[in-house]
């Protein structure tokens, strides 16, 4: 059995990497020949933690296992993250363990990429400004991915504790890009992909907010009443998600599904829009909107290729089990 401990991952898997692995996984989706499991999700009635797996089996990469994990939010007082995470993989022939790999910041990695995928297949060819609303650990991720998929020029960002934006600030400044404080409102006016990644349970966006030709990747709502934008943006817009069962249940999608506003056909798996079954963005002044809900397939395909690196590089730590 092959275990790749949390503090190899930084200096093994790159943000490429994951991208290439999430977008191959979402083209397996939509090709049928992946499926994700019924997520488990608990409370467990301990330090307030919010417990579960998710998992699934890919037939062409045979990727087979789950992640094991959840949120603790008291962990920031103890020195540690509030989001803890174990993926494990299984031989799909045996169903023996193959692999025993640090999910933290490969979780990170991988929503990242999914919204790196969403802006490379979906967003305007001349997109020059970028909008983060959110500034939590997650948002710098998401602003280094973004950043290789247009030649943006300038980097716009919002959160409700705005001297948290300096770690923004500083990839941009890495980037070699300027950075603005500003408004939701003018974020919203000047900014030609807009990721929202933050935690709330109400529409951080109003309707009305969001311009002609905008790309919104919606990735901070991933459970049942999370909500970052107006039901109405959603109705407006033509909507891709990652797993469509999964986004009028838990996604950003829900809110305008239960009211009745969008149906489940009108929304589109991004892995067809990969594997060429719709053309995407059909107009420059169409609003397309990414609801990113996370799914298994993705924790075991970035997973999965942390192993072949480590087996590659000769770096795996391999023991008997």
């Amino acid at each position: 059995m092959i275990i790749i401990p949390e503090r190899d991952i930084a200096g093994l898997v790159s943000a490429a990497d994951c991208f290439m692995a999430v977008e191959q996984t979402f083209e397996s989706m939509a090709r049928k020949s992946a499926r994700n499991f019924p997520v488990i999700r608990e409370a467990i009635g301990h330090a307030d933690a919010l417990y579960g797996f998710k998992s699934g089996f890919d037939r062409e990469s045979l990727a087979l296992g789950l992640k094991s994990g959840g949120y603790w939010p008291h962990n920031a007082q103890k020195g540690l993250t509030n989001h803890q995470s174990t993926i494990f993989l299984f031989d799909a022939e045996t169903g023996r363990c193959r692999a025993i790999v640090g999910g933290n910041l490969l979780t990170s990695l991988r929503t990242a990429a999914a919204s790196a995928v969403s802006i490379e297949h979906l967003a305007r060819p001349d997109s020059k400004v970028l909008g983060i609303v959110g500034a939590g650990h997650q948002s710098v991720f998401q602003l280094r991915a973004a950043l290789d998929q247009r030649p943006f020029e300038k980097v716009l960002g919002w959160n409700k504790t705005p001297e948290k934006l300096e770690r923004l600030a500083s990839v941009a400044r890495e980037k070699g890009l300027p950075f603005q404080s500003v408004s939701l409102e003018q974020l919203c006016g000047e900014a030609d992909v807009i990721i929202t990644i933050t935690s709330s349970f109400g529409p951080v966006l109003a309707e009305g907010m969001i311009r002609p030709g905008t790309h919104l990747a919606c990735m901070g709502t991933d459970t049942k009443g999370k909500q970052e934008i107006a039901a109405e943006i959603v109705a407006a817009s033509t909507v891709f998600t990652d797993e469509v069962e999964q986004s009028t249940s838990i996604g950003e999608a829900q809110h305008a599904f239960r009211l009745g506003m969008i149906d489940t056909a009108a929304i589109v798996p991004i892995g067809d829009v990969i594997a060429g079954g719709h053309p995407g963005r059909r107009d420059p002044q169409e609003i397309t909107l990414f609801d990113g809900t996370g799914v298994g397939l993705q924790d075991l395909a970035v997973a999965s290729a942390a192993v072949e690196l480590a087996l590659a590089r000769g770096t795996a730590i391999e023991v008997d089990a």
